[in-house]
């Protein structure tokens, strides 16, 4: 598998993740139905069902290359859905993240 899917897979994995979260977050700290809980419990397990795709050997690259591209997803989510626009140590940290995740990506292994 290339790079692209395998960074779909991880954008469409923080999607899931962020949303379970948020939903979580919704009810406990913003007195939102617990209702919202139902869909929140799915979409997370959509999130964990999603990281398995990913093309890696061992799970924990997998988890480690995923997290640069969740904490850039979720700042995103900061400024669309929650109205805050991220600052510069928001997106500078983003991006040394998503470089951090593409070393443990694409990095040459020994097979």
């Amino acid at each position: 598998m290339t790079a692209f899917p395998t960074l779909a897979i991880y954008a469409i994995a923080a999607l899931a993740e962020i949303a379970g979260c948020f939903a979580v977050w919704a009810w406990m700290r913003q007195g939102a139905s617990a209702y919202w809980l139902l869909p929140g419990l799915m979409s997370l397990a959509v999130f964990a069902g999603l990281l398995t795709l990913s093309p890696s050997d061992a799970a924990g690259r997998a988890f480690a290359a995923y997290g640069g591209v969740y904490i850039a997803a979720s700042l995103v989510w900061l400024w669309v859905v929650e109205g805050r626009r991220p600052d510069t140590w928001d997106v500078t940290g983003a991006i040394v993240c998503l470089i951090g995740a593409g070393i443990i990506l694409l990095a040459p292994r020994a097979t």
